[in-house]
């Protein structure tokens, strides 16, 4: 539905239903502790709490850390750009080195390749979800999920499911991780 200042909104809207910057966020059940990871499907309310405080997106402890910054799995893109993945914007949280053995054998996103990277800065910049538009007698969610950054008046028409950070000062780190990239090419 329309919301009254415009953008989209749950007819029985509750203030947890937004984040501070506006947007307003896909509902989820909460249990925590209970189940196990899928790898293949992403808990929008966990994804958030991890993202935002820096902690493993497999166990929710704290991800790993050196002097080089916080330990990332990407998707292996890195012929993209140079100096990638600088500049990358991800909803993928970082993770610890014993979750990393285990989420390059099950995680679907790194069974075509990837890499492992420390990360010495990262920043919250937006979110990933489903933009609404137009349309009449309802409004019509987009066929392919996006990101937008916070800001853009274009939030106002997201259902927001994951959030986002940009990462800099990269250091891609295959050499210590070779055992861990070995097991699942």
């Amino acid at each position: 539905m329309v919301g009254p200042r415009g953008g989209i909104a749950y007819p029985d809207e509750t203030p947890y239903d937004r984040d501070a910057d506006g947007i307003l966020w896909l509902r989820t059940l909460i249990n925590t502790g209970g189940g196990r990871p899928d790898f293949g499907r992403v808990h929008p309310l966990r994804q958030r709490w991890v993202m935002r405080r820096l902690l493993c997106q497999v166990c929710g402890g704290p991800a790993d850390k050196d002097e080089r910054g916080t330990l990332w799995l990407l998707e292996d893109h890195r012929a993209d750009w140079d100096g990638w993945p600088n500049g990358l914007l991800t909803a993928h949280p970082p993770v610890c080195v014993p979750c990393a053995r285990e989420a390059v054998r099950f995680c679907p996103n790194l069974l075509a390749g990837h890499v492992a990277v420390r990360v010495g800065a990262s920043q919250v910049c937006g979110v990933y979800g489903v933009r609404y538009l137009p349309g009449r007698p309802h409004l019509v969610p987009s066929p392919t999920a996006t990101v937008v950054e916070y800001g853009d008046p274009a939030g106002r028409w997201v259902l927001a499911s994951q959030l986002v950070r940009a990462l800099s000062d990269c250091t891609v780190v295959l050499d210590e991780f070779a055992d861990v990239s070995a097991r699942s090419q």
